[in-house]
């Protein structure tokens, strides 16, 4: 899981890949998520993606769902 800069606009987003989901398990997650932090995102090609830099919330509710999130990049 990391922010990197894309998109529309080059703003941040969050990429969480690396999930043993199917397309969904993943739409699942990712609504989710996205209640829980209150920001859009979308579910494509095995990965989710969040608006922003998300990751703190995103790795406390992943452990909270019992996976096991490593913080990828910087």
């Amino acid at each position: 899981m990391q922010p990197t800069r894309g998109g529309k606009g080059g703003k941040t987003v969050t990429v969480i890949r690396g999930l043993e989901l199917n397309q969904e398990g993943l739409k699942a997650l990712l609504k989710k998520l996205k209640t829980r932090i209150g920001s859009g995102g979308t579910a494509k090609d095995g990965l989710i993606e969040l608006q922003g830099d998300q990751v703190e919330m995103a790795l406390e509710l992943l452990n909270k769902e019992g996976y096991r999130p490593k913080r990828a990049g910087g």
